[in-house]
């Protein structure tokens, strides 16, 4: 007889081979097209990187209108060559029907219910968002929507195992000497290019016991290997204490002991190991782009931190407190160029309503694509209704 986790497991490997074969086929549709056209558009905004520097693109929250502004970044970020996509967690809302999603579903004549999309929110998001990007490798990662009731950690690791357990992530567990390097796990790490890059999972408000002392390890490794010239640490949520600290760990009065104390363990091992070596700090979250994120903390006490919560969902409000260079209402990703040295750049680049593929936008009625840019914002309309169906977590049986 199957146990509910192994009924759970055999829907989702089912649905992730139909998906990867709907990815495999976009891969190849992409890569005809970049064949034909590449003297008209690649060739024409390819920015090469600078001798002996490499690249890589980063964000979060693809909510909302994510099957609209994903694909977008995965066209513009072509001209960098990036080496990999890294999002940062909430992929799909999960609470309610995303509004993409609501919108294709009418221009082909149909309603989704609210079983209909959770059983399709994550295949759309592989479908959508992860195969644009083609062969460019992707890395995903955990958020608070992902354990959102149906969904839960377990159900995360058993849909994107593939990506959980890329080549990449499962040789550094066989290099950690992991006792099931096999097994995917929502935090990670590997190292490339001299850089190790550590995803976290707070997607629960918290770090648990067995990931502090598996990230204490991390870095203690990171430390002493010459071979390592700087840190990445990706998270969805904020670390504790940063000028964005309203939407982040440490702000769930139900949580708030465990949040803080842990977030706080995981910033002072940061600041530690950022004596020795370069730390850059990553989150989302909070739906905004924001630099300096830890300029709040006296000097010698500040980490280099951004957020970077524009790949798609309802934008937010900044903070009254935020740094002048810090954006709402757009839509974007982080541009990393590393140097020979392991230093890291990061830039900011917009996605605009311009920059939204044909093809992305034949698959929608015509008032969506306007729409995502015009509007889905809490910051343009404070007081708007939600757009789409709300979809409660289903009552625990009995």
């Amino acid at each position: 007889m199957l146990t509910s986790n192994k009924k759970i497991g055999l829907v989702l490997l089912i649905a992730n081979l139909a998906v990867v074969g709907v990815v495999c086929r976009y891969r190849n549709v992409l890569a005809d097209a970049a064949t034909a056209k590449v003297s008209t558009t690649v060739s024409a905004i390819y920015a090469p990187p600078t001798p002996g520097t490499w690249r890589f693109i980063v964000s979060g929250d693809s909510r909302n209108c994510g099957d609209v502004v994903m694909p977008s970044i995965a066209a513009h970020s072509a001209r960098y060559s990036p080496s990999f996509y890294w999002h940062l967690g909430d992929l799909r809302a999960i609470y309610k029907i995303d509004e993409d999603m609501e919108a294709a579903a009418a221009r082909n004549g149909q309603i989704l219910t609210c079983g209909d999309y959770h059983r399709r929110a994550w295949p759309d998001f592989i479908e959508n968002q992860i195969g644009p990007f083609a062969s460019t490798p992707f890395y995903v990662g955990i958020g608070n929507h992902e354990v959102i009731p149906p969904k839960d950690e377990t159900q995360f690791t058993l849909q994107f195992s593939e990506w959980l357990r890329s080549s990449p992530l499962n040789s550094q567990r066989q290099q950690d000497g992991e006792k099931d390097p096999s097994t995917p796990k929502p935090y990670y790490h590997w190292i490339q290019g001299g850089v190790d890059f550590i995803y976290l999972d707070n997607a629960s408000n918290t770090f648990s016991k067995e990931q502090l002392d598996w990230l204490d390890r991390t870095l203690s490794k990171a430390q002493s290997n010459d071979s390592v010239l700087s840190v990445v640490v990706g998270m969805h949520e904020a670390l504790p204490d940063s000028t964005a600290s309203s939407h982040a760990m440490c702000d769930d009065p139900k949580k708030k002991e465990d949040s803080c104390i842990s977030g706080r363990h995981v910033y002072q091992a940061l600041l530690g190991l950022q004596a020795k070596k370069p730390v850059y700090v990553l989150a989302s979250h909070s739906h905004f782009y924001m630099t300096g994120v830890f300029d709040n903390h006296p000097p010698g006490q500040r980490l280099p931190g951004w957020i970077v919560g524009t790949a798609g969902a309802v934008r937010y409000k900044l903070p009254p407190n935020a740094p002048p260079d810090a954006k709402t209402n757009v839509y974007g990703y982080l541009l990393a160029t590393v140097s020979r040295e392991g230093k890291i750049q990061f830039d900011f680049q917009e996605i605009k309503e311009p920059d939204v593929p044909d093809d992305v936008r034949r698959r929608y009625p015509s008032w969506l694509v306007p729409w995502c840019f015009a509007h889905n914002s809490q910051d343009i309309d404070p007081q708007r209704e939600e757009t789409s169906h709300l979809c409660p977590a289903p009552k625990a049986s009995p």
